[in-house]
């Protein structure tokens, strides 16, 4: 009888900026709080990236050290943004440590703003993913993207900021089209999106933090 299919298993890669430098457009809404409220987002993303079924590590890209403390606690490997040089070195950065640690499995770039995240809906993205080398979901609005992810092998190349859906199709990688993952393109970056995310579900760190604010 032949062997049962193993699904690929996926190293989601999450970059984390210095919280005081984080998601400044909140500010108007969150004030003094927005380092937590970004903290808090950036936590439940990791989390449901932790449960998520085609999960074999996550990784934290961050030189924040509340921010590492507190994704720590929750299951995930932190490695120092080595060459701060922005978001995309990170990201290569960190999914080459990843893919040292773990060969046979896939590195995907995953944004730390997804506070309405559903493992169940990531690990449909990722199954998704594994048909083809390089891949990538955009986010709610369409012009950005959210996930970027590479099988064992293929080249890792993130092209993220700005309008990095038009980049990554260019540069040759497969644009997921995927009905039911709602949790994995909502990204948050004003209110609006807050709210958009609220609508949804958030987890129970932003859910924690909203609780004291209003939206």
């Amino acid at each position: 009888m032949p062997a049962a299919h193993v699904a690929l298993q996926w190293s989601p890669v999450v970059p984390v900026k210095r919280l005081a430098d984080a998601k400044t457009r909140l500010g108007v809404f969150a004030g003094p709080r927005r380092a937590e409220l970004a903290l808090a987002m950036t936590c439940d993303t990791v989390m449901a990236a932790v449960q998520c079924a085609s999960t074999r590590a996550v990784v934290v890209v961050t030189d924040e050290d509340r921010a590492a403390r507190a994704v720590r606690a929750l299951g995930a490997r932190v490695v120092p943004d080595e060459p701060a040089a922005g978001l995309n070195p990170a990201l290569v950065h960190g999914a080459a440590e990843a893919a040292r640690q773990h060969p046979d499995a896939g590195v995907c770039a995953l944004s730390s703003d997804l506070p309405a995240l559903r493992p169940h809906e990531l690990d449909r993205a990722l199954r998704a993913a594994g048909a083809h080398g390089r891949s990538f979901l955009a986010d709610a609005p369409g012009s950005g993207t959210v996930m970027y992810a590479a099988t064992p092998g293929a080249a890792f190349t993130p092209a993220f900021e700005g309008s990095s859906r038009d980049r990554h199709r260019e540069s040759g990688a497969v644009e997921l089209d995927l009905d039911g993952v709602a949790s994995v393109r909502r990204d948050v970056d004003t209110v609006a999106d807050l709210r958009a995310a609220a609508a949804l579900g958030v987890g129970p760190h932003t859910a924690k933090v909203l609780a004291t604010l209003e939206i």
